[in-house]
């Protein structure tokens, strides 16, 4: 028996906004707010538990202190990534420099928070698409 991720937790100071950007990003829903101001998301019709990890977006006063140890990669389902890359920045991501060659296949983003993900070429499938899941 192995462990799965279930939900990914995120410190923000401004979880309102990050919630709805990475509501966008993967096409998630809101699935709960808890009263100390944090924000659940997750995928459609699937939430906790679900075939794909949670968000976790809670508030935070800390700034942050240091390079994250952790970042996501994402790929688009529906589109390539220059098209990808377009809806990104109209949603609030910029272009973050972590010391790339501009050679690599993967453009390197942030979040409106400054918290650093990439955007990987290939278009992978959406969950509900892939072999033995029905749709």
């Amino acid at each position: 028996m192995a462990c799965r991720i279930s939900e990914l937790v995120i410190d923000a100071a401004d979880p309102e906004r990050l919630a709805a950007f990475w509501r966008e990003v993967l096409d998630y829903v809101e699935l709960e707010r808890e009263a100390d101001g944090s924000i659940a998301i997750g995928p459609p019709g699937a939430g906790f538990g679900g075939p794909q990890p949670i968000l976790v977006i809670g508030p935070t006063t800390d700034p942050r202190p240091r390079k994250l140890r952790l970042h996501f990669d994402v790929n688009a389902t529906d589109r390539d990534q220059d098209a990808e890359l377009e809806r990104l920045f109209a949603l609030g991501a910029r272009t973050a420099d972590v010391g790339q060659t501009g050679e690599e296949s993967w453009r390197v983003l942030a979040d409106p928070e400054g918290n650093e993900f990439c955007l990987l070429r290939s278009r992978i499938q959406p969950v509900d698409d892939l072999p033995g899941r029905n749709a």
